[in-house]
């Protein structure tokens, strides 16, 4: 069964999507099947990947809203064993509709149910927001990760984040753990991004992964050429970062499941 990760934090511009693209590459390249959900209505996942939005295709809106089956809307990327279920302009309409409807916040998680034998991770990207796009990503999800910008506002919001989670665990019986917290756009040259990036491994300790995202200018091009970054500079230090990253998750799941039979 995959193992499902949901990428959020409600500040935008903090590096959700080109995360989202890039573990997921990085974890393909691991011989890993990777499915990425792109459940963010500007849909930069799905143009960040090559594939363009066209009025014909399916996307997660259909799956979330018109009954039909998720594996109608997967697309193949590039990337080999990495699969991604588009987003359009439409989604924009789904926090509307899915207001009135019975288990709204449970909507993703029965379409991905048929699916999760298929893949090893299935990654979410979701909006910049905590709507119910976030809420349904964060129910379907076995674990949060949050990139977090080293800038002077980066503690702020992650508070309410962290209360939507405990909300989640206790409403809904439901372990959501986090992942880890992603410092993003990481620049050591500057005293600030030293600074929040001290205060932020205090404050959260162990939860904070040892990998950081450099502030890369390869990193910001690589989307436009609809190409994750092992695919566009493979010797960049961003390209670096994300093999690491993926690195780190898999290790601690291989720990986890270790101290798991240990523990049984």
């Amino acid at each position: 069964m995959a193992k499902v990760i949901a990428i959020t934090n409600q500040k935008g511009g903090v590096g959700k999507t080109t995360t989202a693209i890039n573990l997921g590459a990085s974890l393909a390249a691991n011989d890993l099947r990777v499915l990425l959900v792109d459940s963010d209505p500007q849909g930069n996942s799905t143009t960040g990947l090559g594939i363009e939005k066209n009025t014909e295709s399916f996307t997660v809106y259909n799956a979330l809203l018109g009954g039909l089956p998720i594996e109608q809307t997967i697309v193949k990327t590039e990337c080999d064993g990495f699969d991604v279920v588009p987003a359009d302009k439409n989604l924009v309409a789904a926090n509307l509709d899915l207001v009135d409807l019975p288990d709204r916040e449970y909507r993703l998680r029965q379409s991905l149910q048929p699916i999760r034998d298929r893949y090893d991770y299935i990654l979410i990207d979701c909006p910049p927001a905590l709507d119910l796009l976030t809420l349904n990503a964060l129910v379907g999800a076995d674990s949060v990760l949050i990139p977090i910008q080293c800038e002077f506002f980066a503690l702020e919001g992650i508070s309410q984040l962290i209360d939507t989670i405990d909300k989640i665990r206790e409403s809904s019986s439901h372990a959501l753990k986090i992942e880890g917290i992603l410092l993003t756009m990481y620049d050591e040259r500057t005293n600030l991004t030293r600074q929040v990036a001290d205060d932020l491994r205090e404050f959260f300790n162990k939860e904070v992964f040892s990998t950081v995202i450099p502030r890369s200018i390869r990193l910001a091009e690589a989307p436009s050429y609809g190409k994750p970054i092992l695919m566009y500079d493979p010797r960049s230090r961003g390209a670096e970062s994300y093999i690491k990253l993926a690195k780190e998750i898999l290790e601690n799941e291989q720990r986890n499941r270790q101290a798991t039979q240990g523990a049984g």
